[in-house]
């Protein structure tokens, strides 16, 4: 019972849309309206506002730590072990993809995903990181950084020999980011992916669509 309490605790806690809340905050259209009508940070950068973008990367981020800390702190005084932990960062990365205050409509939950990492190990959460870093800096594509990264998440939790409950939820939200990337991966196999620093209008002639 008190799994899945905490669990569907950490699901809501993934629902709170920071990309509408900030955008809504600051003045900015509704990032649904516009763009690849993703409420994610991507998107919110497309209306320029470098700061909107930060602040919803923070809350995204945010929100993922949060929701595994809170059971790790506290759950385990209710009897919720490692593998309810894990789930934790499964729901809360669901909550973002499929929020119950948008409708179901989320994001692609790559903030919120590396959020959880952080909380469920701060050696993982870094190593995750730092392999988005290198692959971005590589092919300066975020969508291929954060694919990779993804998967090599759960790889590193087993390689750090983190309990099997986690290493299996990563698989399962590798699973669930890599599945929001279709249309990122379609792109980049067509050569229309736009990359980190490309404008809207290059990658528009390019005959990219805006997927991310």
């Amino acid at each position: 019972m008190a799994t899945a309490a905490v669990i569907l605790i950490a699901y809501a806690i993934g629902s709170v849309p920071f990309a509408v809340i900030v955008s809504r905050a600051l003045g900015l259209p509704d990032p649904r309206s516009y763009g690849s009508r993703n409420p994610g940070t991507t998107n919110v950068l497309r209306t320029g506002k470098k700061l909107a973008a930060l602040l919803t990367l923070a809350g995204d981020g945010g929100k993922g730590w949060l929701a595994v800390f809170l059971a790790g702190r506290y759950a385990v005084d209710f009897g919720v072990g490692d593998a309810g932990i894990a789930a934790c960062a499964v729901a809360v990365v669901l909550g973002h993809l499929y929020p119950v205050f948008l409708d179901f409509k989320g994001g692609k939950g790559v903030a919120t995903a590396g959020g959880s990492l952080f909380a469920l190990d701060l050696w993982l959460g870094s190593a995750v990181l730092a392999t988005w870093v290198v692959m971005a800096l590589l092919s300066r594509y975020a969508s291929l950084a954060s694919v990779v990264a993804a998967a090599c998440a759960p790889a590193c939790a087993y390689l750090m020999k983190l309990p099997m409950g986690t290493v299996w939820a990563l698989v399962l939200v590798a699973a669930l980011i890599v599945g929001r990337h279709r249309g990122n991966l379609r792109n980049l196999a067509s050569g229309k992916e736009r990359k980190i620093g490309e404008k809207e209008k290059e990658a528009a002639g390019a005959g990219a669509r805006p997927t991310d």
